[in-house]
């Protein structure tokens, strides 16, 4: 007979968090982020959120990733970028090999060094986030949660903006097979489809070009990517930009909302309506968020006043919203974020959003390894910047009302894709 506790546990909600201390240790090296990996691991342990009773209605199940093969990487990487970034021997970080004409081609210099460790960073943050897109996929998880993912930057031949593996991309890939034959996540006459939110402060460059309807053809997969758009701001990309279905290349499914310095939670909370009926017109399967941090008040970007608390639009808000009230399976990345310690904190609170327990964020910093970090608040919340806004109601109206026209385009797509599927 099944013991209380058994049963208790054998009914919640599964969180599956994929985590290993390979992971940790090789992810930590990444140099535009030494030891984020390890700061935000040993919060969320220290937190006690990775304890069975830490929810009455949701369990985190730690499980190690898996090393993505060959064959799985380059089901969207050139063989000739895998073939040198795999090969310790090619990675030397030494500065006399910084200028080789090699380096260069795969874009291993400037913003994306070579660095020890490289091979196993790719095979094992690849493997990672697939490992947490095969448990939506396998219907073991509600929620799949990989930190050290959201490499949202890396391109097919080459890395790009701290990111050498297009994770991202890699998983929407795997999403979007066909469902396994014991699914009851959606009728079989239709294909899965996959909605991608990317908050991080810079533009999902990488993902969305992977996407574009007339780079892959069907309204599987859609991208969103609320991002900071300037002159001069990284990435330079047209997608960026705000889109009008008059734009020649205007694409439905690959779709940007640029916000001007110093966006606030009020700048979100404008916004959410048109992701919230985004999200309805499209109708997704599975839902991949990255919840890039360097948004963030108090990052070295210093670019937006976002905060993680429970304002409207914080970002601890829009997640609740994600989680709570899209109710579909979804798949939580990293992605940038510069104040390793605020990471930390967003990502810590973001966890106990998933398992339905939200961590008050007047809570205390417990008493761990990574302590002296959190000062001088050593507090769990990261507050707003009080820089000036510069989206004014208008700059947000014009928003809204191309989004107005967008969003019926998307749906008139939808609805001529139906009719030829089914027709």
């Amino acid at each position: 007979m099944e013991s209380t506790d058994a049963k208790e546990l054998n009914d919640k909600k599964t969180v599956a968090y994929i985590a290993s201390s390979e992971l940790v240790k090789v992810s930590s090296l990444l140099p535009s982020n030494k030891k984020r990996s390890m700061i935000v691991h040993s919060l969320i342990s220290s937190l006690g959120l990775m304890k069975p009773d830490f929810s009455t209605t949701s369990r985190l199940q730690v499980i190690n990733p898996r090393r993505a093969t060959y064959k799985e990487l380059a089901v969207y990487h050139s063989r000739d970028y895998l073939d040198f970034v795999l090969e310790a021997r090619h990675i030397d970080s030494s500065p006399a090999s910084l200028c080789t004409g090699t380096n260069t081609e795969f874009g291993l210099e400037d913003d994306c060094p070579p660095f020890s460790g490289l091979p196993d960073y790719v095979r094992l943050v690849a493997g990672a986030t697939l490992t947490a897109a095969d448990a939506l996929r396998q219907e073991t998880a509600d929620v799949a949660i990989c930190w050290d993912g959201g490499r949202h930057h890396a391109q097919k031949s080459h890395a790009s903006g701290f990111c050498y593996i297009a994770d991202c991309i890699l998983a929407i890939m795997s999403l979007k097979r066909p469902y396994p034959a014991f699914s009851a996540i959606s009728p079989h006459s239709r294909r899965p489809r996959i909605m991608y939110l990317d908050l991080d402060l810079h533009f999902s460059d990488a993902v969305s070009e992977a996407f574009s309807s007339r780079a892959f053809g069907a309204p599987q997969i859609l991208t969103l990517s609320v991002h900071h758009a300037a002159p001069g701001f990284f990435p330079a990309s047209p997608r960026a930009q705000l889109t009008s279905v008059a734009d020649q290349n205007f694409d439905p499914f690959s779709l940007s909302i640029p916000l001007l310095q110093g966006a606030s939670n009020n700048t979100y909370a404008r916004i959410w309506p048109i992701i919230e009926k985004i999200k309805d017109s499209f109708d997704p399967d599975f839902v991949v968020v990255q919840c890039g941090t360097d948004g963030l008040a108090g990052d070295p970007c210093a670019t937006f006043n976002w905060s993680l608390g429970d304002d409207a639009g914080s970002l601890g808000w829009c997640i609740q919203r994600v989680l709570k009230g899209w109710s579909k399976r979804t798949l939580l990345l990293g992605g940038g974020g510069y104040n390793s310690p605020n990471a930390a904190r967003a990502w810590a609170y973001l966890t106990s959003i998933a398992l339905e327990r939200p961590i008050d964020l007047e809570t205390e910093i417990p008493d761990h390894v990574g302590f002296p970090l959190y000062g001088p608040s050593f507090t769990m919340d990261v507050s707003p910047g009080n820089m000036h806004n510069h989206n004014s109601d208008e700059y947000l109206g014009s928003i809204e009302n191309k989004f107005e026209d967008i969003i019926v385009e998307l749906q008139k797509r939808l609805e001529n894709s139906t009719n030829v599927t089914t027709g």
